[in-house]
């Protein structure tokens, strides 16, 4: 497996269920799971010397509130972390985007943007730096934004006749 996301809860998965179709439609193979650097942080620490083990290139973590879980991921390996902040709480993930794009020097999260978007945007990323190594999955990037560009286009001309 090349990604492990990681959700701090399992009202997280809603966050993530376009992200593992994204990954899926690329045939990258992942793994979930729900982990939390405040509730399970031995888990947590176990999980990312595991997946080390298992050859993972990139972690994705997504949590909301204090949303320290991609801090704790990256603190703990040296591979690509990339964090997904939730908007579950009274500050709408703004709380949690803070804690997690303020990483302290030394120690990188690639933050997204807050929510599903932001969750769909980091499997892209991932599968960006995957396709550094794999020429077949930069060939699916470059059809998926052809049909991304082609779509815009559609959508255009429907408008327009409609108009």
């Amino acid at each position: 497996m090349k990604i492990v996301i990681f959700i701090g809860s399992d009202s997280d998965y809603e966050v993530v269920k376009d992200a593992l179709k994204i990954l899926k439609e690329f045939q990258v193979s992942f793994n979930l799971e729900v982990t939390s650097a405040h509730r399970s942080p031995a888990r947590t620490l176990k999980l990312i010397k595991s997946y080390e083990e298992k050859g993972v290139e990139v972690f994705i973590a997504v949590a909301g509130k204090a949303a320290h879980l991609a801090g704790t991921v990256a603190a703990n390996t040296i591979r690509p972390v990339i964090g997904v902040p939730v908007g579950d709480s009274n500050l709408k993930g703004i709380d949690a985007l803070f804690s997690t794009v303020q990483m302290p020097k030394g120690v990188p999260v690639a933050t997204m943007g807050i929510g599903k978007s932001g969750a769909s945007n980091a499997a892209l990323l991932a599968i960006q730096i995957l396709s550094l190594k794999e020429p077949s999955l930069e060939k699916k990037l470059k059809e998926f934004r052809e049909k991304m560009a082609s779509q815009v286009e559609e959508k255009s001309k429907k408008i327009q006749q409609n108009t």
